[in-house]
């Protein structure tokens, strides 16, 4: 088993104490945001239940040892949608729930793994919530989710919680940077709500290039330049879920520098977003962005490039008031 990610060591030592005490529960709810490599930890809980030295750390020679790390261990269960984006089906949890009620094929622990757990739809999540509540002897479910107020509430209560705190955007950059062998802005952190792994692969595919072009054509978008405006909105437009998220952070910062908070992970142009927009404008105009990108995530088909345009046509019309 690879070493644990650092900001995974201590829910961890609490999982293990857990192990250690037989204090564990028949079902655990894994609470992080995203990119935060939570399957890492289920995975480890999993080697230590499995391996056949009985102990919170898994030995890596026995038998179960052997066959976890090959990806064979007939006790062991992952169940993810069938394709990215899809629910967790009804059939996909009535096959957990026969391997619940099924006897261990080694004698020892069942394990299923659900990522991401609201991913299930209706009908599945009820059909699992029957399992949890008369779990079968020696069966153990673990939950993975980033948005637990999406599962049903009487899933959640009967599941042990196991929270991963977020690092501080220092300690992410720090991380990234030892990583990669190169020097991280703070402020890619601070992009990515201080999310390590989305970080790092914000800086492998060239990110803070690519947040550069996207932040300097906002500025110029909002000179009253028609021609720039457009110009932003095609650009945005090329991924719009990622740019309008980043365009967010930035009103957000700006909005800080207007109550003269400064932090170290600010991003870049916010000082001059907050020269160019008043508070009120910037509290309004980034209410209507979150509006946007819930009306772009719900309905697919809508025109991106034409709902952007109208949108920093009106951030240029009530600047001019």
């Amino acid at each position: 088993m690879s070493s644990l990610y650092p900001w995974l060591a201590e829910p961890w030592q609490q999982w293990q104490q857990r192990l250690d005490d037989g204090t564990f529960a028949h079902a655990t709810l894994i609470l992080s945001q995203q990119g935060m490599g939570a399957f890492q930890l289920a995975e480890q809980f999993a080697c230590a239940l499995m391996c056949t030295t009985y102990t919170s750390e898994p030995c890596g020679f026995c038998h179960g040892c052997g066959l976890m790390k090959s990806g064979s261990h007939p006790d062991y269960h992952v169940i993810r949608p069938e394709k990215e984006g899809k629910a967790i089906t009804v059939e996909q949890i009535r096959q957990c729930n026969r391997w619940a009620q099924e006897s261990s094929q080694l004698s020892g622990y069942r394990i299923i793994v659900i990522e991401p757990a609201e991913a299930m739809n209706e009908s599945a999540a009820n059909a699992l919530l029957k399992t949890l509540e008369e779990p079968p002897e020696k069966c153990v479910f673990v939950l993975l989710t980033h948005q637990a107020n999406h599962l049903l509430p009487t899933i959640v209560s009967r599941c042990q919680k196991l929270i991963i705190q977020t690092p501080a955007a220092q300690n992410v950059s720090d991380w990234v940077g030892t990583t990669l062998n190169q020097a991280i802005p703070p402020f890619a952190a601070h992009l990515h709500d201080n999310s390590p792994l989305l970080t790092k692969a914000f800086i492998e595919e060239g990110g803070i290039k690519q947040y550069d072009a996207v932040e300097q054509s906002f500025i110029r978008s909002l000179s009253d330049d028609m021609s720039a405006a457009l110009e932003c909105a095609k650009l945005i437009a090329q991924s719009p879920t990622r740019h309008l998220s980043w365009l967010w952070y930035l009103l957000s910062d700006a909005q800080k520098v207007q109550f003269a908070v400064s932090q170290p992970a600010q991003l870049p142009g916010a000082q001059a977003v907050s020269e160019l927009l008043s508070y009120n404008v910037l509290y309004q105009q980034s209410h209507k962005l979150l509006e946007m990108m819930e009306q772009l995530r719900v309905f697919s088909g809508l025109n991106a490039e034409l709902l952007i345009t109208n949108w920093l046509f009106n951030i240029n019309e009530e600047t001019c008031l």
